[in-house]
């Protein structure tokens, strides 16, 4: 035999040697791809790890194998936002379903299926609210802020974040920041009225409760403050009743008084509704030496004022008042 056709020949039995090869491999292929397929509706990691190997066996055969890796490449990504998806809706396992869905970004940016990872998005954001909630609920405010901001970072739209996230501050009382978080929720959320009425009242009742226990302190500039900084938000008879509270007590008795008759204004009920606004009206009243304060006392001796309003009165001599009591 000459050596043209040993080497013939050779060529020939490596060609068919390679040629079994490569078809077994891609059997073995097909054997893994279909063992996931099976594991789909019981076995979700488990799927996930038999495409994996189908995708990594596929690459090694080559071009016989393509087909079955594409496939694999087509159904990996929405395998992995299953998982996240049960860890989040049905173990409710928050912070796992968070690394799971990061997973999910990963693998869906490799093989470029951009819907798939724009569902983990939306899971990721109402998986950082959840979480957001949980720590909120356990006092845990600084993780919670953390959280929420997670959310908008991928979702700065995410409204109910926005609210939640305000309410957090609310809860520190950090009024730069809930003033800052609140006002941004309701730029955003116009065409609600609903929510936006929530959460005008939701900052209205912070700062009038904020402006009504520093009213009780010597920090009266700062009561002031939080009572005018809640006119953003609405208008409150109340507010008014604690204004001019605050501004009696500074002896600013021209504002004392106009803000009282605001109030009183704006009061509809009951004499014993009104009379705490007459009570703080009197007392801006008689700072100013207005003779008015008198029968101005006299509509507010009722419930809680009907004491004090007698005692003033008695100080200011005014007609059919009790005496003062002598000196001993």
């Amino acid at each position: 035999m000459t050596t043209s056709k040993k080497l013939t020949g050779f060529i020939a039995i490596v060609f068919v040697s390679c040629f079994g090869l490569n078809a077994q491999t891609k059997n073995e292929v097909i054997e893994v791809y279909n063992q996931a397929i099976g594991l789909m509706k019981t076995d979700i990691p488990g799927a996930i790890s038999a495409f994996e190997k189908s995708i990594q066996m596929s690459e090694q055969v080559g071009d016989s194998a393509t087909e079955l890796k594409d496939k694999a490449i087509a159904v990996l990504p929405d395998l992995y936002y299953q998982k996240a998806y049960k860890l989040y809706a049905t173990d409710k396992k928050i912070p796992e379903s968070i690394i799971a869905g990061k997973e999910v970004i990963k693998v869906s940016e490799k093989y470029g299926n951009e819907s798939t990872k724009e569902k983990a998005q939306k899971l990721m954001v109402f998986a950082y609210a959840a979480q957001g909630n949980a720590y909120f609920k356990n006092n845990d405010n600084e993780n919670a802020i953390k959280a929420f901001d997670s959310a908008l970072f991928i979702n700065p739209e995410y409204t109910k974040a926005m609210f939640n996230k305000a309410l957090v501050y609310k809860k520190m009382d950090n009024a730069d920041k809930f003033t800052e978080t609140i006002d941004l929720f309701i730029s955003k959320s116009q065409a609600d009225t609903t929510q936006t009425a929530q959460a005008n009242k939701l900052a209205l009742d912070y700062f009038r409760s904020t402006g009504a226990k520093l009213s009780q302190t010597t920090k009266l500039d700062d009561a002031i403050t939080a009572l005018n900084a809640s006119f953003k938000y609405g208008n409150d008879k109340d507010v008014y009743y604690y204004l001019a509270l605050t501004y009696n007590k500074q002896k600013k008795f021209a504002d004392g008084a106009t803000t009282a008759q605001k109030g009183l204004d704006m009061e509809t009920g009951t004499p014993e509704a009104k009379a705490k606004f007459y009570y703080e009206l009197a007392v801006a009243l008689a700072g100013k030496g207005d003779a008015n304060a008198c029968a101005t006392f006299k509509n507010a001796l009722y419930g809680p004022f009907l004491t004090p309003a007698k005692a003033q009165m008695t100080n200011l001599k005014c007609p059919g008042a009790a005496p003062a009591p002598a000196a001993k």
